[in-house]
């Protein structure tokens, strides 16, 4: 894994930024490695990385995963609260049904010229993933990669039993809504408004045809699957799906023993899976 080689001893700085849009504020934050010597620097920078999180997630609970990620690669990485999570400003009302396309339209725009980004690699994770895919579609002259971990194609039976059995663990549980809310603004109203996001659109009958079909047919940059043998939240022909529905080259990892997030659970190994197949790219 020579990226990661080439890279370990960097150890990354972090920049925190908000990004105005119509709708409020958005919370970001950029890791990046170590200046190199003027001689070393190269005439262009490596593209970007732009994470986007999970259902429940923010940038804090992408952990050590981003720094990680920054070390591996040599390239500057950019994660963001989108509205109404983390430190981002409130949303009202709960995300429509077309919430996992719209951040390409709402959020990509401000973020690329906040932090004035030009090609860029989409990485998410979980339902991050799907929106990652569509904005890799919607930039297929800037996307160079688009990478999924953990990612849903499609609504499976087992994606709606493992939501209901962790708002199960929630319903109820004063302890469980105030450790999401230490997250998401220190607010048991605002922790329940995420949760509410995530079970209530999920588990709406009117979601249960959506897919990513339409948006992996328009991404044609190269693209890698990550996916967890043990996932909770869909089975492995959700990355089988997600390089089959591709209009450019894909290949699945499956992650033996893995779970839903194995960025959090291996953060060096995954960053590292990453970083080879970004060379894989540069190579051929």
């Amino acid at each position: 894994m020579a990226a990661m080689e080439d890279h370990d001893t960097a150890i990354p700085t972090q920049q925190d930024a908000w990004i105005d849009t119509p709708a409020g504020r958005l919370f970001s934050r950029r890791w990046s490695v170590a200046a190199a010597a003027p001689e070393a620097v190269p005439s262009s920078p490596p593209a970007s990385f732009v994470l986007f999180h999970d259902s429940l997630g923010c940038v804090d609970l992408w952990r050590d995963f981003p720094a990680a990620l920054c070390q591996a690669t040599g390239r500057d990485v950019i994660a963001y609260d989108r509205l109404g999570f983390g430190r981002s400003d409130a949303r009202a009302g709960l995300p429509s049904p077309g919430f996992v396309a719209e951040e390409a339209e709402r959020s990509l725009p401000a973020l690329r010229a906040q932090w004035g980004v030009g090609h860029f690699v989409a990485l998410g994770h979980s339902v991050g993933g799907g929106m990652a895919a569509h904005c890799a579609a919607a930039s297929p002259g800037d996307c160079e990669a688009l990478v999924t971990i953990a990612a849903q194609a499609c609504v499976e039976a087992r994606t709606l039993q493992g939501i209901r059995e962790a708002e199960a663990q929630f319903d109820g549980s004063a302890e469980q809504i105030a450790r999401l809310a230490r997250y998401h603004g220190g607010s048991p109203e605002r922790a329940r408004w995420v949760l509410s996001a995530w079970v209530d659109r999920w588990l709406d009958p009117a979601f249960a045809g959506w897919s990513l079909e339409a948006a992996m047919a328009r991404v044609t940059c190269p693209v890698l699957a990550l996916h967890g043998e043990l996932d909770e939240y869909g089975s492995p022909e959700q990355p089988a799906r997600i390089a089959r529905w591709a209009a450019g080259p894909a290949q699945v990892r499956l992650l033996p023993g893995r779970a839903h997030s194995p960025h959090r659970e291996q953060p060096a190994a995954v960053a590292a899976l990453v970083a080879d197949f970004l060379d894989g790219m540069a190579a051929e």
